[in-house]
């Protein structure tokens, strides 16, 4: 029997009603950060999230299985770190240092898993993440795939090639470091609790931004992004990633130097640097890192042995002193050679030499200052042999001029060539 007219408005309205509530329940609004980093990440978001239905898409479920075969490698070389980390990196900090790293927080983790803070720099952009329900399945596909290339260097070699981060992190709606912090959060099985756009004014105070694009921070000369996380049941850990130069002048004008000078004693983490702290425009941010760090962790690439004072730092060699790999040549230091010689074995490859019986790290610990005349006697007997570990600051190494021109002809491959 037909239903009498103002019936069937009612039943019009209230199917209406009910379409519109199950998409509002849908909506893009419903999507977290947490949700959007495990997908990227190939993993599944919450059930309720609007992203779940992209997890029946072929091209994400290639994803995904691909990823799952990719940190299953990765879980068993970086439980080599976590395990050096233990033995090693006893006498942890607060705040950790990453510069040149670009958005590198799966070594980060590794070496420094119970920092507060975390402080990653480099000159790639931030970028953003639209709305992934907004997008084709086509265009979610070749998103996915770019995001796979990208990361395929650190995967391969424990650094960014810088030609690829170019080209991938510059390209498509969903670009940036952005993305990739976002997979090593997820996959390092962490739960995002809050994100915000930020910059900095000139005295390194932090500012939020709603929208990089049209906000002031899209002008600043330190735009960045804070990544509030947990690990498990953890306590809330902080993430910044800053996209800034860190040559001399750019370091000071974008209040990234005074940004870092408020943090404390850091722990820092130097590796595939380019040997930028080897030169001269790079001075202020190397005399910054032997300021505030209690702790410095670096491959030869980091800040050159003459600059660690015997009577400040003591040092701890680990892995085999190749020298640079042919392009950065310009950068032996003879002394290394010498300190290596003595050397602990490391069970993993970092580094531009990789492999694994090719790798070197040092590890520099501040001492702490002697207060009393008798202090001051017995730490100058212990460092009486303090040339052999660590050389004055006054004997800085020689390159040939030619050499920087050569080596960032060369290094359009490798991070942080100016």
């Amino acid at each position: 029997m037909a239903l009498p007219v103002n019936r069937m408005i009612a039943a019009v309205v209230t199917a209406l009603v009910l379409t519109l509530s199950t998409a509002r329940a849908q909506s893009p609004e419903g999507s977290t950060a947490d949700d959007t980093a495990r997908l990227l990440a190939g993993l599944p978001p919450s059930s309720n999230s609007p992203l779940a239905v992209l997890t029946k898409n072929s091209a994400w479920l290639s994803h995904a299985r691909y990823f799952d075969q990719i940190f299953a490698k990765q879980s068993a070389h970086l439980s080599k770190v976590r395990e050096f980390s233990k033995e090693y990196l006893t006498d942890k900090h607060d705040t950790m240092l990453y510069l040149f790293s670009g958005p590198d927080f799966l070594y980060a983790t590794s070496f420094f898993p119970n920092a507060a803070t975390y402080v990653l720099a480099g000159l790639e952009p931030v970028g953003q993440i639209p709305d992934l329900t907004s997008l084709s399945p086509w265009a979610i596909n070749g998103e996915l795939r770019n995001l796979e290339t990208s990361m395929g260097s650190l995967f391969n070699f424990s650094f960014f090639i810088t030609q690829n981060m170019k080209t991938h992190l510059r390209e498509g709606p969903v670009y940036g470091t952005l993305p990739i912090l976002y997979v090593f959060l997820a996959r390092t099985g962490k739960t995002i609790h809050e994100l915000n756009l930020v910059s900095l004014d000139e005295q390194g105070n932090v500012q939020i931004a709603d929208d990089l694009v049209t906000n002031k921070a899209a002008r600043s000369a330190a735009p960045g992004v804070k990544i509030v996380f947990s690990d498990s049941n953890g306590p809330n850990q902080t993430l910044y990633y800053f996209s800034t130069n860190l040559a001399d002048g750019s370091f000071e004008r974008s209040g990234f130097a005074a940004f870092l000078a408020k943090l404390g004693p850091a722990d820092s983490l130097i590796k595939s640097a380019s040997y930028l702290l080897h030169k001269p425009q790079f001075a202020n941010v190397r005399r910054l890192l032997l300021n505030s760090s209690a702790t410095i962790l670096q491959d030869d690439s980091g800040i050159p042995l003459a600059y660690f004072e015997a009577k400040r730092w003591q040092l701890q060699a680990f892995g085999h002193y190749a020298g640079p790999i042919s392009m950065f040549a310009g950068f032996y230091q003879p002394r290394m050679a010498e300190l290596f010689q003595s050397a602990s074995p490391i069970e993993f490859g970092i580094g531009y030499r990789w492999r694994k019986n090719e790798s070197n790290l040092l590890l520099a610990e501040k001492v702490p200052s002697p207060t009393s005349d008798e202090e001051l006697a017995q730490h100058s007997h212990r460092e009486g042999d303090g040339a052999r570990t660590a050389a004055s600051p006054k004997k800085t190494q020689k390159h040939p001029e030619g050499t920087r021109s050569l080596a960032c002809r060369i290094a359009r491959f490798f991070p942080f060539c100016w």
